[in-house]
């Protein structure tokens, strides 16, 4: 194990993990203009409308696990940058399509390559991207991600 995480609990573990994951992608796609979020938001686009979907921002909230109201945020800057633009949804004047412009496809496409190249090394221990070990951990990482947690609260320490 590397200095600082012997004895490591699973938590803190996943925490520095996370860590080193987005500065890894900021520092990898600064270049492009962009941050970990704003590549998370529009990979995720990316991916949506080549499935044929136009997703508002709250069904791109939801997808990335991103607050409502930071994607609003997000979205605005990425359109004030030309790479995606926001439009009324049709059938609910309330809500916003998100759409890439062909200059933010153009940006996701180099950057999901970048990021592709960085979690090839970050799963080079594990066997690289396509490894039994890999496909495990995803598993494993999935597992965690559907598990609801619910409020702590110290009397509930106190009634046990």
């Amino acid at each position: 194990m590397s200095n600082g995480t012997e004895g490591a609990t699973p938590g803190f573990l996943v925490w520095r993990l996370s860590m080193k994951w987005r500065v890894a992608v900021d520092r990898a796609v600064a270049p492009l203009g962009l941050t970990h979020a704003q590549y998370s938001l529009v990979a995720s686009l990316h991916g949506m409308q080549r499935s044929g979907e136009r997703p508002s921002q709250r069904r791109l909230a939801d997808h990335t696990g991103l607050e409502p109201l930071y994607v609003s945020k997000l979205a605005r800057a990425l359109e004030g940058a030309g790479l995606l633009e926001r439009t009324r949804d049709p059938r609910d004047p309330r809500a916003v399509q998100l759409a890439l412009t062909e200059q933010g496809r153009e940006v996701t496409r180099r950057a999901i390559e970048i990021v592709h190249g960085l979690l090839q090394q970050l799963l080079g221990p594990l066997g690289g991207l396509d490894s039994a070990r890999t496909r495990a951990f995803t598993r494993e990482l999935t597992a965690l991600l559907d598990t609801p947690l619910e409020p702590f609260s110290e009397t509930e320490t106190e009634q046990s």
